[in-house]
């Protein structure tokens, strides 16, 4: 065989090896979501990849017996015309033993760089960055392998089978997305910049409607705007404008005994026809829904949708009224940074180390703006006040502080028993391990 001829075959050999590299990484690396979208937009071969992947046994062993037949079969055509070459330049300054030798060597060397290179790095790194396509295109001619191949592929398929059964070992990957896959790939979105940080923000703030409880997004109970069932027609007029509500819970006596609730649009439409208003009329009254404070966010939703209703009223295990909480309240957890904010913003930062935070603030939301990986006992309490009671085992008086996770929070104001402000100050020091409180009088 002429030098020529030599050199074309190896090149043959090298342009089938990366064949077989790009179809073995493009299998594994392709995107099982991303193939059925283009299954589903009439591709053939999307669809044949993916059956592939459910049962890939046959497919790699045709890639390995290729792979490792090319890698023998490039060694002893390219040894036999490299190594005389090589040779003979060594030849010109070495003994011809010790020139032999090096031209073996040398021979060597530059076969198993070239099939490195050409047959390993390049192909592998051309198949992550595009799976799919790559994928589709190596399907049809790896069937065809599969094909000629198939006495081969049989006994080998088989035989690693049995071995697999034998160990124990896993066979078929699992395609299952969970919650924490979806929200992996939301955060490398972001940060490549296909994806704003405030739409990553509402992916992750979908799926903390299953884990957070109502009291993290309610109107608490002395924020609760309600009419008496005896008030009189100016009183709930006044109240009208200067509280604007969709709806208003009708009580006899307190907000504890709630008998029903009137709507913004019947008031309205009273109003406009300069009727009297009568809370004790039962055309506008409407029966709640009255739902336990400690469902999720998420039973909520499922709650309003079975109702046909858009706001709850909230009690405790003792029947006691504690909040209020619209499908506003749980689209503004859900929107985040999304829309701006109608009220106060509850978390305000004062400087590089410092936060202002409202002691209705719920922990989630002081956990993700100060970066906080965890909060102890989390599931006992819903806000930051709660936080700091839980921790200081009573309730708190002003200047009590408690530090955790890098920072001291402190009670800087206090109406009556409940918490208004905290301030939060990163500490100087190391995280706490123990989050060990510390009070002051």
């Amino acid at each position: 065989m002429s030098f020529t001829q030599s050199l074309l075959l190896l090149a043959l050999i090298i342009l089938f090896g990366a064949f077989f590299s790009i179809a073995e990484i493009a299998l594994a690396a392709s995107r099982p979501l991303k193939l059925r979208k283009l299954a589903d937009g009439g591709s053939a071969a999307a669809l044949r990849v993916i059956g592939v992947q459910k049962n890939p046994g046959n497919y790699l062993t045709v890639v390995q017996i290729s792979i490792n037949a090319l890698a023998i079969l490039g060694g002893i055509v390219g040894e036999r015309f490299l190594t005389p070459l090589f040779s003979q330049l060594f030849a010109m300054l070495l003994e011809p033993g010790l020139a032999t030798t090096l031209g073996f060597a040398m021979s060597f060397i530059v076969l198993t760089s070239l099939f490195i290179i050409a047959t390993d790095l390049i192909p592998k790194q051309v198949a992550m960055a595009m799976p799919e396509p790559l994928a589709m295109f190596s399907v049809g001619p790896m069937r065809l392998l599969n094909l000629l191949l198939h006495p081969l592929v049989w006994f080998y398929s088989r035989l690693v089978s049995a071995l697999i059964n034998l160990l124990h070992l896993p066979a078929r990957r699992d395609d299952s997305i969970t919650p924490e896959d979806i929200l992996a790939m939301t955060e490398a979105g972001a940060r490549s910049g296909l994806l704003a940080p405030g739409e990553q923000q509402a992916i992750e703030n979908i799926f903390e409607l299953d884990t957070r409880t109502l009291p993290s997004a309610m109107s608490n109970r002395d924020e609760i705007v309600y009419f008496l069932v005896d008030d009189s027609d100016a009183l709930i007029r006044s109240r009208i404008a200067d509280a604007p509500h969709s709806a208003y819970p009708v009580c006899d006596g307190d907000i504890d005994h709630i008998i029903g609730y009137v709507s913004m649009k019947d008031l309205f439409k009273r109003v406009l026809h300069n009727e009297p208003i009568s809370l004790g009329d039962p055309a506008l009254l409407h029966k709640p829904l009255v739902v336990p404070d400690r469902l999720t966010l998420a039973e909520l939703l499922k709650q309003f949708r079975l109702a046909g209703e858009d706001f709850a009223l909230i009690v405790n295990e003792y029947s006691l009224v504690v909040g209020l909480i619209t499908v506003n309240d749980v689209m503004s957890i859900v929107m985040g940074d999304l829309v701006p904010p109608w009220y106060e913003e509850q978390i305000v930062r004062r400087d590089d180390n410092s936060w202002l935070i409202d002691g209705i603030t719920p922990i989630q939301d002081v956990r993700r703006a100060l970066e906080i990986e965890h909060i102890p006992h989390e599931e006992g309490y819903e806000t930051i006040a709660g936080f700091l009671m839980t921790m200081l085992r009573r309730v708190p008086r002003r200047t009590d502080s408690v530090t955790w996770g890098g920072y001291t929070f402190e009670v800087v104001d206090v109406d009556s028993y409940r918490i208004d402000q905290v301030l939060a100050t990163r500490t100087p020091a190391s995280p706490s391990k123990t989050g060990e409180p510390v009070a002051e009088s």
